[in-house]
């Protein structure tokens, strides 16, 4: 059985949510979004604070690594958004586009109409700011971005300890400069998440070209003489079905997911999927090549006396609260506050993003502790390492072996340590002294930097920020030229944080959103449509 539709996106993340919204908006072309995942209309959606209730259910892809060879071979657990709005509907909703050296660095590499001025329109159109609306920001956009209302006393006082060192204040780490320490914007509206699916799915679900099909798991990208046609889905029963792509299929499933898809479907290095029982159609020695993500370490302390931050949030009181008035703690994202900083003054742009919580938050929320606690997370956002995304089988119901491959240079672990030791500077000043107590983590046994590098290797996370996985680059080193098409196959394209060249400097929710708003401009460009416009306003450097 074979239906057809114009366009075909699969996956309804950050970026398939706005590839599939803004080519709806073309009423003369069909568009059918796929997801392998269900409904996101959930409590522990819809609460800011409960996004790690969702780890190791249903709507999480539940991935865990491969024992990682820097890592005292741990295997590490990543989870991903399996629901509408994909992991915007699971991430702690930090708005974050990255630094301008990041775009302009693509440009330089051969990313032809990626640098920060020609992506900083893309933002724009996307976002509707409720604090700025200057060069820098937008306000007539999909996107809501605000800033939480309740901020935690603990948090307040982290950023003072931070600006009494040196570190500058910044209110608007999207704006002039990255650099500096405030409070973090994020993805909310009226004291709830506001997810990719809010902002672009839900507006556009009512337009009768856009079908969108849920608990359907795309097995299979079906290409013919060397163009997409059609896709291969699965429905939650194992039913296979066809469903054929006139004009395009794009691909949105993520820095995981997204190579899997190409590998099994033929499209990969070429021996490899020989060696797993698939036939290649084209030999793409990059895909599944080239992960990056940014690892992540907590320095935690429990809290002075007085303070209690979030140890209480599952008070009744607080849920009637959010209920109610959406205030409080539970419209928490948690790292409510944070602060961008160099290691080394010399470095061209911030190499660490600082996660303040009046909370403890370790192993990814599921292991807890007896006292109120505030944390310090060191997200090292300008790693070099790279890892691998590879099946493991023909069977694409498989999950493939993931390898971060974190922390493979001593260069990074020398700049991890340097960045532990400049979290304990901040806990030390006056203003961190009026809110935190003992150390819990590393220890105060933990000191010589040979400890704290053990320490490291044993407790070292990642900020859930995979990419790069399905580059931009050539055919030899990269999957996508610079306007998303996957190379040797034609009607095929990527849209998600797999084909970035190098993971940008912060969260990734944004940059997915923009790189789906430039892959529907691209689309729509080629139809002989225009896209929805943003002004280009020239702004000063970092």
């Amino acid at each position: 059985m074979s239906a057809g539709y114009d366009y075909v996106v699969i996956g309804a993340g950050s970026a398939g949510c706005t590839v599939a919204s803004r080519l709806s908006e073309d009423p003369e072309r069909s568009v059918l979004l796929v997801e392998a995942g269900g409904s996101n209309r959930r409590l522990e959606v819809r609460a800011p604070l409960a996004f790690a209730k969702q780890f190791h259910t249903k709507l999480d892809w539940d991935y865990w690594t491969e024992p990682e060879p820097h890592l005292n071979g741990r295997r590490i657990f990543s989870p991903r958004g399996k629901m509408l709005g994909g992991s915007s509907s699971m991430n702690a909703m930090i708005y974050m586009r990255g630094n301008r050296l990041d775009y302009d660095g693509w440009a330089q590499s051969g990313a032809t109409g990626w640098s920060y001025e020609e992506v900083l329109p893309l933002f724009r159109r996307a976002e509707s700011n409720e604090q700025f609306d200057d060069a820098y920001h937008g306000r007539g956009g999909p996107l809501n971005v605000t800033q939480i209302k309740d901020v935690d006393p603990v948090c307040r006082a982290l950023v003072e300890a931070a600006a009494s060192l040196g570190i500058p204040r910044n209110d608007d780490f999207n704006g002039e400069r990255q650099d500096g320490a405030g409070q973090f914007q994020v993805n909310h509206r009226r004291g709830m998440r506001f997810s990719a699916a809010e902002a672009y799915l839900r507006p556009a679900k009512k337009r009768s070209n856009l079908t969108v099909r849920t608990n359907t798991l795309v097995t299979k990208v079906i290409v013919d003489d060397g163009r997409a046609v059609a896709v291969e889905l699965s429905d939650a029963k194992g039913k296979r079905e066809r469903v054929d792509a006139a004009s395009e299929v794009i691909l949105a499933g993520g820095a995981f997911n997204t190579p899997a898809l190409l590998q099994h479907s033929g499209i990969g290095p070429a021996d490899f999927l020989r060696s797993v029982g698939v036939e290649p159609v084209a030999d793409l020695p990059a895909v599944g090549e080239h992960l990056m993500e940014h690892p992540l370490v907590y320095v935690t302390y429990e809290l002075a006396a007085g303070q209690v931050g979030m140890f209480d949030a599952e008070d009744s009181k607080y849920a009637l609260k959010w209920l109610l008035l959406r205030r409080g703690k539970l419209a928490s994202n948690f790292a409510e506050c944070g602060a961008h900083i160099r290691t080394d003054p010399t470095m061209p742009a911030p190499n660490f993003q600082f996660l303040f919580g009046a909370g403890f938050f370790f192993e990814h929320g599921l292991v807890s502790w007896d006292a109120p606690a505030g944390v310090i997370g060191a997200s090292y956002i300008a790693p070099r390492s790279r890892g691998t995304v590879r099946i493991r089988s023909a069977d694409p119901a498989r999950k493939p072996a993931v390898t971060l491959n974190m922390l493979s240079e001593q260069l990074e672990m020398d700049e991890m340590i340097d960045a532990v030791e400049s979290a304990r500077e901040i806990a030390a000043t006056g203003p961190a002294q009026a809110v935190l107590g003992a150390e819990i983590t590393p220890g105060n046994d933990v000191r010589a930097r040979e400890q704290i590098a053990d320490w490291v290797r044993t407790t070292c996370q990642h900020t859930y920020h995979p990419a790069c996985s399905a580059r931009i680059g050539s055919p030899q080193d990269g999957v996508v030229d610079s306007e998303l098409r996957v190379h040797g196959i034609e009607r095929l394209r990527i849209a998600d944080c797999s084909v970035m060249p190098t993971v940008t400097r912060g969260n990734t929710h944004a940059p997915a959103v923009m790189i789906g708003e430039r892959c529907a401009e691209l689309l729509r460009q080629e139809a002989g449509k225009t896209p929805p416009q943003a002004a280009s306003v020239p702004v000063t450097a970092d």
